[in-house]
């Protein structure tokens, strides 16, 4: 099993801490693609993601999988240990859609401003930049940072008791959001920061 992967950004990270937690992150080789060169764009790699994005998990028999959720759900399905997606229907249906909030809220929000209103990859590959969309979206990443404050005054983690894929979605987009595009958790976001610091302590957010 391969992951193609570009680690330190939030979603190949995101699939880094599904595998450590699962305790099988030596069973998987793992193929650096450097993104800012461009090696995602290339016609070889392309034939396996039309998406030209990263992570992309590749199987024995070959078979390419693309985007965070399926391959946490594969992973999650496939390996024994902590679930991730949730038991039951309901709980299934929650941290689905905790998790894309999360996507909505912190990672792809502080994507587009990374990608559009700094200087992201350089000019080789953020093309197109549109600066108001960028910087709209930094206010929408600082407003999801306080939507999932609200939600961690309530509870332990993002989708409820439990920790699943929700708290990954969200965890790695903060990293991301502090370490490049410098976009902090407001101080006044005390229950995200303490939920975040608890995180942190797990092993599987150190690889």
């Amino acid at each position: 099993m391969k992951v193609y992967d570009s680690k330190g950004l939030p979603n190949p990270d995101r699939i880094r801490i599904a595998l450590a937690e699962k305790g099988v992150l030596d069973q998987v080789e793992f193929i650096q693609v450097d993104l800012r060169k461009g090696e995602q764009r290339t016609p070889e790699f392309k034939a396996k993601n039309v998406n030209a994005s990263v992570p992309l998990l590749e199987l024995d028999d070959c078979t390419a999988i693309s985007e965070c959720t399926a391959i946490t759900e594969y992973i999650d399905h496939t390996f024994d240990g902590i679930c991730l997606t949730g038991k039951s229907p309901k709980e299934r249906a929650i941290v689905h859609m905790m998790q894309r909030r999360g996507e909505q809220k912190i990672v792809d929000a502080i994507g587009a401003y990374f990608h559009h209103a700094t200087i992201g990859f350089g000019p080789k590959i953020e093309l197109n930049q549109n600066k108001a969309w960028g910087e709209k979206h930094k206010q929408v990443t600082i407003d999801g940072m306080h939507y999932f404050d609200s939600i961690l005054s309530n509870q332990p983690y993002v989708a409820g008791e439990h920790f699943s894929m929700a708290d990954i979605t969200v965890f790695t987009g903060l990293n991301f959001s502090e370490e490049y595009p410098k976009v902090y958790i407001p101080e006044s976001c005390t229950h995200l920061l303490t939920w975040r610091e608890k995180i942190a302590k797990r092993p599987s957010t150190h690889f």
